[in-house]
């Protein structure tokens, strides 16, 4: 029974989202940050899992990914419904009659700075919720339902061109030039955001475009992907304008982007550094991978993530631990917010990358990563160039 529960944990965490943004005040910062500790110091307290069973009722592990998407709108619910002028459905009366705490009392004292806080919370839940059950469910290209609630949850982030892009291009070329979501050596997380987002998104839209042309169907059209996706994203914007006005609207596009941040900053790290020639097929070496326990267990095993790249319709409870692959810094959010300090990224990364070029590429790789290094502006990488195999 633990080895379904485990997965539960996910959902713990978002219904501790849920209460501590309804009572608002201090009680939104104290969420974000049991957020974060809970992130990594439970990595670095539980070590790792590699246990892999066998479950005899998939069908439950994939209705708790489908959960996400009422746990993901009701955190987008209370976090909007702060700034509304009324009660919108009562919601501030049925929380204070449920637990006897005064939640509209607390939301007309609401600090700035909480208030804040709010975008940074929210935004790592639509990227945890969101995103990251979203990418597991739109792999399932077989099962309508699972594909219709992870476009929406992707929605929240205004990717769903990510269930496109990422099914139909990432997995192709990653850890190649052509692949958006894979930064090169020397790329900052930064300019990542910028580069990948828009790369991806026109990747995206030539995918369609050659879809559609083989059925002989328009490109600006209801039978595009892209377009019903921005358009789900756009209703969003629209609910939360009628329960906040302007304001409300502002604060979803803010924390939506911040939602997709969170994704670029996860794909900045996945790949970072990797070569391949997109002729060979992709290997578990391509991909960093972890197996820190606990971000197994709330992130239905995307820390497996070379398996996941090396066969991509493998579903996440099925993912093997591959312990002898390329290993990250540490656990998922661990590792991410070490990329948001370049000058630390490049000191730990650097040797990480250098170390996958003598324990894991082929000589083909080897002399891509030369082209790498030269390009990379990093000093500890433009001074190794490795030598072309005599045999």
């Amino acid at each position: 029974m633990f080895e379904y529960l485990k997965f539960m944990s996910f959902h713990v965490m978002g219904i501790i989202a849920i209460i501590c943004i309804s009572m608002g005040d201090i009680y939104i910062g104290a969420g974000f940050a049991f957020w974060l500790l809970f992130y990594v110091l439970g990595d670095m307290v539980l070590g790792d899992d590699t246990d892999e069973p066998k479950f005899k009722f998939p069908a439950l592990l994939t209705v708790q990914l489908w959960l996400a998407l009422p746990l993901l709108a009701m955190i987008f619910f209370v976090a909007v419904w702060q700034f509304a002028e009324v009660d919108v459905f009562g919601y501030g009366a049925f929380f204070t009659q449920l637990t006897g705490y005064d939640a509209l009392a607390a939301r007309d004292q609401n600090s700035l700075l909480q208030l804040l806080l709010l975008v940074p919370f929210v935004g790592l839940a639509t990227g945890l919720i969101g995103t990251l059950t979203g990418h597991e469910l739109t792999h399932r290209t077989w099962d309508p339902v699972s594909m219709f609630i992870g476009r929406w949850l992707l929605s929240f982030s205004f990717d769903v061109a990510f269930a496109i892009e990422h099914v139909y291009g990432h997995h192709r070329y990653v850890s190649t030039k052509h692949d958006p979501a894979t930064a090169p050596r020397g790329r900052n997380v930064y300019a990542h955001l910028f580069i990948s987002t828009i790369r991806a998104n026109i990747a995206c839209w030539e995918i369609e475009k050659s879809r559609l042309n083989k059925k002989g169907q328009g490109l600006f059209s209801y039978h595009n992907a892209a377009i019903r996706g921005y358009l789900m994203s756009v209703v969003l914007v629209v609910l939360a304008y009628l329960m906040a006005g302007v304001t409300g609207a502002v604060f979803l596009i803010v924390t939506s982007i911040f939602g997709k941040f969170v994704l670029e900053v996860v794909n900045f790290m996945e790949h970072y550094g990797m070569v391949r020639n997109p002729d060979v097929p992709v290997q578990p070496r391509h991909s960093w991978n972890t197996n820190k326990r606990l971000s197994s267990w709330t992130m239905f095993n995307l820390t497996r993530h070379s398996h996941h790249h090396a066969q991509g319709e493998v579903p996440y409870h099925e993912l093997k631990s591959y312990q002898d692959a390329p290993m990250m810094i540490g656990g998922y959010l661990t590792t991410m917010l070490v990329a948001l300090v370049p000058p630390l990224w490049n000191k730990l990364m650097v040797p990480k990358v250098l170390a996958w070029d003598q324990n894991y590429a082929t000589q083909e790789e080897l002399m891509l990563a030369n082209e790498a290094n030269r390009n990379s502006g990093i000093p500890a990488f433009e001074k190794v160039q490795y030598k072309a195999s005599n045999t």
